[in-house]
């Protein structure tokens, strides 16, 4: 898994439909997820802290999970199917550990009003996300190219029995 942050809500340019877009921590893969209007507001206003006047859905279910000592420990974005992303809510009470299946609108604006982290499974960013910085995954490519070219029989002999050792 991959921990990934927001980093924007846009508007799809043809289908004026917003789009969260969720960055890793390099900045070098993103992670488009189409989400509805009501959903979008809501991400928006937990990125402004904006404070409503009497608890909007998402705000809710925070103040009902603290209510009950439940804590939303992590949400996890795991599968892509027919073009729609899957996500899990992972709470935390106790003892007790509990997964949701959840929309990862949903999830998203659950976390960040609960300030928990972001995960996405590594086969859906695989799958669905698009590279930031192209020039630095070619030469993180080019690097890995020459490394191995100049590698030698003996070279990774001796670099297994140092790595080996270190354990």
């Amino acid at each position: 898994m991959i921990e990934m942050k927001v980093a924007a809500i846009a508007l799809d340019a043809i289908s004026r439909s917003p789009i969260i877009l969720l960055k890793d921590a390099t900045e070098r893969r993103a992670l488009p997820i189409y989400i509805g209007q009501d959903q979008a507001r809501s991400i928006i206003g937990a990125l402004e802290q904006q404070v409503s006047p009497r608890p909007l859905t998402h705000d809710l279910i925070v103040n009902i999970l603290s209510a009950w000592n439940l804590r939303l420990d992590r949400i996890i974005i795991n599968s892509l199917e027919d073009n729609t992303f899957y996500a899990l809510l992972c709470l935390k009470g106790g003892e007790l550990e509990q997964q949701i299946d959840c929309r990862p609108s949903d999830a998203i604006a659950l976390a960040l009003r609960a300030g928990c982290p972001i995960w996405v499974m590594e086969e859906v960013i695989l799958d669905a996300s698009i590279p930031v910085d192209r020039d630095a995954d070619e030469e993180e490519r080019e690097a890995f190219r020459d490394f191995v070219s100049n590698l030698s029989p003996e070279e990774l002999i001796r670099r297994a029995r140092k790595s080996n050792s270190e354990d």
